[in-house]
């Protein structure tokens, strides 16, 4: 089994766009794509589903918004004939291990992640056969390669739910992000070994700059992802996924929010919550936002485009595909019996 997953997944898709070439065709400026968009839906019993991390538009003309366990769960009930995932490819690919009977588009193919991509199948591999009596937890930003060796899938959400399923003395390896996993041993006391990989945008965030806010801001609290880095989630007032984030400024009294995480986030903060203040937390850089160049490479013109062409399309070596399933699915297992 070829655990290098990336470029046998999509290469097919990538021959496949180059040949009709799609990707410089010229949209009529004229043409309503919110119109467009839903009469292809329509035409090809086709769903949307976008991470809060997508562009506002996406988000409004989507059937469904998530973080990863919210939509790996969509992607594994829904009926649709093809599913357009506007996301990065590791998600695409989720959706396609869940769906081997349906077309998975994504809008662009080079959506990737840095946080996928801090960590290649066979170093990996290499890693885990350096410590045969570990079990594997895997965080679902991931390839498909990564997921075939590993024994369970998390996502930010279930993380510690997951690691606790497993005995006290059982050892455990945690791939590939090395804040999330710092931040469950924390939480449950236990000490997994950690791959050193981290997503670029979770960990820009300036110490300084925010604590600077903090000041103009007094009562503002600051809530921030679990990928972040320690001094960060040191300070935080509240620590959760990107759901629980959203949930926690729409129960909680407070007006405003430093929010460290995506900035794709605030869209549905602000919708949910018009009265109060959502801040993004400040990067480390020039730049006065947050955004994935990744997640931001998709654009509603692109979702146009692939639905109409229902291309590139994912596909996978099926015995991959089933080893990558395997701890997609105790994971589903695990969240369901623990309630999320």
């Amino acid at each position: 089994m070829n655990t290098e997953t990336s470029p046998e997944v999509f290469q097919n898709a990538k021959s496949q766009i180059e040949a009709i070439g799609f990707m410089d065709l010229d949209i009529d400026p004229t043409l309503d794509l919110f119109t467009a968009i839903e009469r292809l839906k329509k035409e090809k019993n086709a769903v949307i589903l976008a991470h809060y991390y997508q562009e506002p538009d996406i988000q409004d003309v989507a059937d469904y918004i998530g973080d990863s366990l919210g939509l790996a769960q969509q992607a594994e009930q829904t009926n649709a004939d093809m599913i357009v995932f506007a996301g990065v490819h590791f998600m695409a690919e989720t959706a396609k291990i869940l769906n081997p009977t349906k077309k998975v588009v994504i809008p662009d193919l080079k959506a990737g992640c840095s946080l996928s991509d801090s960590c290649p199948p066979p170093l990996f591999k290499k890693f885990r056969e350096q410590h045969p009596d570990h079990v594997v937890v895997s965080y679902i930003n991931c390839s498909a390669g990564i997921k075939a060796l590993s024994d369970v899938i998390c996502t930010s959400s279930n993380a510690k739910l997951i690691v606790e399923s497993f005995p006290e003395t059982q050892p455990i390896i945690f791939a590939p992000d090395k804040n999330l996993g710092a931040y469950i041993n924390k939480v449950t006391g236990r000490d997994m070994l950690l791959w050193n990989g981290a997503c670029m945008v979770h960990e820009i965030f300036s110490l300084e700059k925010i604590s600077k806010l903090k000041v103009r801001h007094p009562d503002a609290k600051l809530i921030a992802h679990p990928e972040c880095e320690e001094p960060i989630l040191r300070m935080a007032d509240y620590i959760g996924s990107t759901t629980g984030l959203l949930k926690y400024t729409q129960k909680d009294d407070t007006r405003e929010f430093i929010v460290a995480t995506e900035a794709g986030i605030l869209h549905q903060m602000m919708k949910q919550s018009p009265q109060k203040t959502f801040i993004p937390a400040p990067p480390d850089n020039s730049c006065a936002c947050n955004d994935c160049p990744h997640m931001k490479r998709n654009t509603l013109e692109k979702i146009y485009l692939c639905m109409e062409y229902e291309l590139p399309d994912i596909n996978m070596d099926e015995d991959l595909r089933k080893a990558a399933l395997k701890p997609i699915q105790r994971m589903m297992e695990i969240s369901a019996a623990g309630g999320l």
